[in-house]
């Protein structure tokens, strides 16, 4: 699927690689979250509509087995009453519904694994998604941290010129000031990052035993 294509690309992108490439590193990470963010609502969209199919292939499968289970009743009503004509011929018809109930199991087999690959594309997505967000903003403010310093050696180099050191001394402090900020905003980038990824970890394990638990409660039914 080309929508899987697209997924695949950008999670194999490499976001510094493309910050050092790129002339406008903020535009450019910031329309990266903006193609991740609409690739993620295309796939969800994707993954609706594969359950949405399963579902209906399934129906389809449950009407044909019923069918073939009646028209066997009518062959066996048949069979009682001596009439092996209309016994073959609801025989007949019980085998057709069969074929097409085999049919649809393996319609249903395909489309499931076609539902999974774009579950796991979605969870893939979703992780590289918060990963690059934040990743995004720590990176552009570590480019506004080297443009803030770049200006202010700039006005230093100035000052140094004219001798100006009361003038200086500000601008030293003013760096320091920004540079503290800029240090405190990506210690919270990298906090929402851990804490972000221990969600998706702790999601992954409510969903596996959830999995375990179905699982389970099948196994007792059957």
């Amino acid at each position: 699927m080309a929508l899987l294509e697209r997924v695949a690309a950008l999670l194999r992108a490499n976001i510094n690689d493309l910050m050092d490439k790129a002339e406008d590193p903020e535009k450019m990470m910031k329309q990266l979250v903006l193609d991740m963010e609409n690739q993620l609502l295309q796939v969800k969209t994707q993954v609706a509509i594969a359950i949405a199919d399963q579902h209906l292939l399934e129906k389809k499968k449950k009407e044909h087995e019923d069918e073939a289970a009646e028209w066997h009743k009518k062959a066996e009503l048949a069979v009682a009453k001596e009439k092996d004509d209309l016994a073959r011929a609801a025989l007949e018809r019980a085998l057709t519904h069969e074929h097409m109930a085999s049919g649809f199991a393996q319609q249903i087999e395909d489309q499931a694994a076609e539902a999974d690959s774009l579950r796991s594309a979605l969870r893939k997505l979703e992780q590289k998604l918060a990963e690059t967000r934040s990743r995004c903003e720590m990176l552009i403010a570590q480019h506004r941290r080297a443009r803030v310093v770049n200006r202010a050696n700039q006005v230093r180099q100035k000052m140094d010129a004219a001798g100006n050191s009361a003038s200086m001394d500000r601008m030293k402090f003013r760096v320091m000031e920004t540079d503290s900020e800029n240090a405190a905003m990506q210690d919270l980038l990298k906090e929402d990052s851990l804490e972000s990824n221990f969600a998706a970890l702790e999601r992954e394990d409510r969903i596996e035993q959830l999995l375990r638990e179905l699982k389970e409660r099948q196994s007792k039914t059957a």
